[in-house]
Parts: C-alpha cells; sequence; structure tokens
C-alpha cells in the first residue's frame, strides 16, 4: 500500500527547506512581489488553478469575506476537474508537495482552501 501524500502550505517569503517541502508549486495567478525565480525554487506555477481575477478581487483578502470566498473558489475548482486530477497525481508522485502563495495571512488565503480541497480528493 502507498503512503499517503502530504500537502502543506507556506508563503513565498518563508526559507525553502526542499528536504522539507518536497515538490513546490506556486498556486498564485500573481507572481510574489520582490522574490526571484532563483529565490523561490519552485517546480511549477499552476495559475489555472488560482481563483479568477473577478473572486481574487473580490475577495481582497478580506476575513469577512473568506467563507463566500472558499464557497466560491471550491465551485472554481470543481469546473477544472482535469487540472485538480493533474496536480493530484503529481503530488501522489512526489508524496511530499508544498503549495506556495504570497498572501500575508496565513490563514484567510486560496492556499488554505485549495489545500483542503486537494486532501479531501486524495
Amino acid at each position: 500500500m502507498s503512503k499517503q501524500p502530504t500537502i502543506q502550505i507556506k508563503r513565498a517569503y518563508e526559507d525553502v527547506e526542499k528536504e522539507k517541502d518536497g515538490w513546490r508549486v506556486l498556486v498564485d495567478r500573481l507572481w510574489p512581489r520582490g522574490v526571484s525565480k532563483q529565490e523561490l525554487q519552485l517546480d511549477a506555477w499552476n495559475k489555472e488553478l488560482a481563483p479568477s481575477d473577478k473572486l481574487r478581487r473580490w475577495f481582497d483578502h478580506d476575513p469577512e469575506k473568506f467563507e463566500e470566498f472558499s464557497r466560491r473558489y471550491r465551485g472554481e475548482l470543481h469546473e477544472k476537474q482535469e487540472a485538480v486530477q493533474e496536480l493530484l497525481s503529481t503530488i501522489r508522485e512526489h508524496c511530499k508537495a508544498t503549495l506556495v502563495f504570497a498572501a500575508r495571512d496565513r490563514d484567510h488565503n486560496n492556499a488554505v482552501v485549495l489545500k483542503d480541497y486537494l486532501e479531501r480528493k486524495l
């Protein structure tokens, strides 16, 4: 029986720990400000599964809107099952994955929602 993959989230501004992070994927639509490609050490950038521009702008990182943002974002993810399955397949291959995001708020961002969504599908 294969080991259950682990998914974690990490801010783009935190130190890279390749051994601990495993496969690293940026899950934001926009590149994090002030961080170079070399600093991020990403294995992939998955813009397709990031929230739409319209949803991102509406949410505007307002914790009061997080529950509704989560509901709407899950709806967007539900419409992108091929991309979701591709990401899950890659995560299973690597057994350890880190979803990288830029938001300051560690508890109310798209990576939190995406991590939960993916874990329910594993």
